[in-house]
């Protein structure tokens, strides 16, 4: 056989490439990776030897192996694998032995090399949290997709080194989770060195009332989610073994990981109090935001978030944050995706002025790539200072319109066919709407936001041409209500701000209990609710609304459900499943500054060091992770001030792994 010469050569490859894509071949070569298993990372680096690693895929079950290694006298490896890319994610999982593992997750796209080590394995199993509960991450590749952008916040895989994220402001030493990262490696770090203290451990992150964990980082993936669990312990065991430093100086209140995130993507249009959030299909967050910070004027812009609490910036078919059209001004609590895929936003209007000079309130909309559908001056014409805007299952747009006390209700999602109810009362001012699973509606009115006047929580059905009202129920039932949630059973969660309870209403609109209200609770001037898919209610708590209340940080509160199956053991409904401190964000000696390097309260007022502060919502995504919104700045004193006006939050507190996801919102299918 005649070898080809160095004219045909060339000639031979192409044929046989056209060949290969005409008969659907590849003519990749298998892919390398390579990287190295070692403990410690700051002070010490050891190697871990003869250790077998393996890269899986993950999938809704067991996952795939895709190549395997044994770690040579250096900790490296090196593996052939077929594929460098997945729809679902890629993760590494070094064994060493009697239940201790290190753990990489590496996401869609495979890199050349990594470093897996206790930081790593810290990022894994907080980011995966609420998909490491066998033994092996499995879930749905979407989520796990959204998962692992959260992972890169904690940690570069390629170093095994904490994020840049992580390292730099909002975070750095402006709030604890850096640290608490290092800390937590340094547990692991323990368990590496010492298998006596992995037993122990292990102990420590058994839920109660279940199965130990069959692994060191699913016991971590354990207390990402109950992270209240043995703090004192687990804290005395971080001090055992310092590989990574500067770790904590003291025990947290819980074992939480945080990312503040506080870029829009425009410092000309900076967070100034985001109010709530609505997540698409993507996993993209759209947020109202309030004023212009470090003013009480409305805002003309809302924020659009990636998955990883980056700003939207525009590139391949995505929307460009922040949005500067179609009408904003000063969002209050309303945003919704309707199914279609279009975003609406309520325009309430702050400081003093409506939204728009004739004094109606508007509605604005937009497309998925944020274009205004909407008007220069929105939809004008019913809602006066629209706050919860929210959209039902058929793309009926429903308007709490707080300066009219009405509900409006535009039907098909056109603002010019709308209903309204008639005027509760005067006062009533209405705030958030939830819609039940029958497409009937639940109106929530706080009378003013410091419940100046009664709050009413009733429930209406929309007919052909009208609202039909099922139920009312009013005070003496709650001050200053707001925000809501349902649950599973039908029952509806009410956050009442002015007397820290939540009250809950059975489906046919009675009010069963409340709960909180004392010293004991660690609810404290509650703004609104989410129910997670398992039926457990987690408060996010804004703080009273008097002078004096100037908090040096603000918290969380989870409250057990109403599914007994799903709650934890021992727990009633509406017992406090965090700590009474509530989950919180200490600082770690930074004050807190704004996106453009300015102080919270600017050059001349005081120095704050509360990362996390009052909030309007906790609102959960498909991966797991709470987003918090800091929407009021912690000084009621200042903020409230008429000389002042500088109440906007700075930005929102992500909780990694935190909660039980919730769904994809449902995508209305074209014909």
């Amino acid at each position: 056989m005649r070898m080809p010469t160095s004219k045909t050569a060339p000639m031979l490859v192409a044929a046989i490439a056209i060949l290969a894509m005409t008969c659907g071949l590849s003519t990749a070569s298998a892919a390398t990776l390579s990287g190295t298993v070692q403990s410690g990372g700051d002070l010490f680096k050891i190697p871990v030897i003869s250790t077998p690693v393996k890269l899986y895929e993950a999938t809704i079950g067991t996952p795939t192996v895709l190549g395997t290694a044994t770690t040579n006298f250096l900790g490296q490896f090196t593996m052939n694998v077929e594929q460098t890319t997945s729809q679902s994610i890629f993760f590494v999982v070094a064994d060493l032995g009697k239940s201790v593992q290190l753990v990489a997750v590496l996401g869609p796209n495979l890199p050349g090399t990594i470093v897996v080590n206790e930081l790593t394995t810290v990022a894994a199993s907080y980011s995966m949290a609420q998909f490491y509960k066998t033994g092996m991450i499995a879930g749905k590749a979407f989520p796990l997709q959204l998962a692992a952008m959260m992972n890169d916040n904690l940690v570069n895989v390629v170093t095994g080194a904490p994020s840049q994220v992580l390292l730099s402001a909002p975070n750095a030493d402006q709030t604890n989770s850096l640290r608490s990262t290092r800390a937590l490696a340094n547990a692991l770090a323990a368990c590496t060195a010492n298998r006596a203290l992995a037993a122990y451990f292990l102990e420590l992150t058994t839920p109660q009332g279940g199965p130990a964990p069959a692994s060191t980082p699913q016991g971590l993936a354990n207390l990402a989610r109950d992270p209240g669990r043995n703090v004192l312990a687990i804290y005395l065991l971080t001090k055992t073994w310092i590989p990574y430093v500067p770790g904590l100086l003291l025990a947290p209140d819980a074992w939480t990981i945080t990312v503040k995130v506080n870029n829009t993507g425009n410092d000309a249009y900076m967070f100034g109090g985001p109010g709530n959030i609505a997540f698409d299909a993507n996993g993209y967050a759209w947020m109202t935001n309030n004023v212009i910070q470090g003013q009480s004027g409305s805002s003309p812009a809302v924020v659009v978030l990636k998955p990883n609490g980056k700003p939207a910036d525009g590139l391949n078919s995505t929307p460009k944050s922040p949005i500067v059209a179609g009408g904003i001004l000063g969002t209050g609590f309303g945003v919704t995706i309707d199914p279609s895929g279009s975003i609406w936003f309520g325009n309430f209007g702050w400081g003093g002025v409506n939204p728009t000079a004739t004094g109606n309130g508007s509605v604005s909309q937009f497309t998925p790539l944020g274009i205004p559908i909407s008007p220069p001056l929105a939809y004008q014409g019913g809602p006066v200072r629209a706050q919860a805007t929210v959209s039902d299952s058929v793309g009926n747009i429903w308007i709490a319109s707080f300066g009219t006390n009405q509900l409006f209700v535009f039907k098909n999602g056109n603002p010019n066919t709308h209903v309204c109810s008639p005027p509760l009362y005067t006062g009533a001012q209405c705030f958030d709407i939830q819609i039940a699973t029958d497409g009937t509606a639940w109106l929530v009115s706080g009378g003013g936001f410091t419940g100046t006047y009664k709050s009413n929580v009733s429930r209406y059905q929309l007919n052909d041409h009208s609202l039909t009202s099922l139920s009312s129920v009013d005070f003496p039932v709650g001050r200053a209500m707001k925000g809501a949630s349902i649950d599973s059973f039908g029952n509806c969660w009410v956050a009442s701000q002015g007397d820290s309870k939540v009250y809950v209403f059975a489906p046919s609109g009675a009010l069963l209990t409340s709960f909180g209200g004392s010293l004991l609770s660690s609810i404290n001037g509650p703004w609104s609710v989410t129910v997670d898919s398992e039926d457990n209610v987690w408060v996010a708590n804004f703080g009273p609304l008097v002078t004096g209340s100037n908090f040096t940080n603000t918290r969380i509160t989870k409250l057990a459900g109403a599914n007994a199956a799903t709650r934890p053991p021992g727990k009633n409904m509406g017992d406090e499943i965090t700590p009474w401190s509530g989950y919180t964000l200490p600082s770690a000696g930074s004050q807190v500054l704004l996106h453009n390097g300015t102080p919270l309260y600017g050059s001349k007022g005081p120095i704050s060091f509360s990362p996390m502060t009052r909030l309007t919502n906790t609102v959960i995504d498909q991966a797991g992770n709470l987003w918090a919104l800091n929407n009021w700045k912690p000084s009621f004193d200042i903020d409230s001030s008429s000389t002042a006006g500088n109440p906007g939050g700075d930005g929102i507190v992500i909780f990694v792994g935190l909660a039980p996801p919730r769904p994809a919102p449902p995508v209305r299918q074209s014909n």
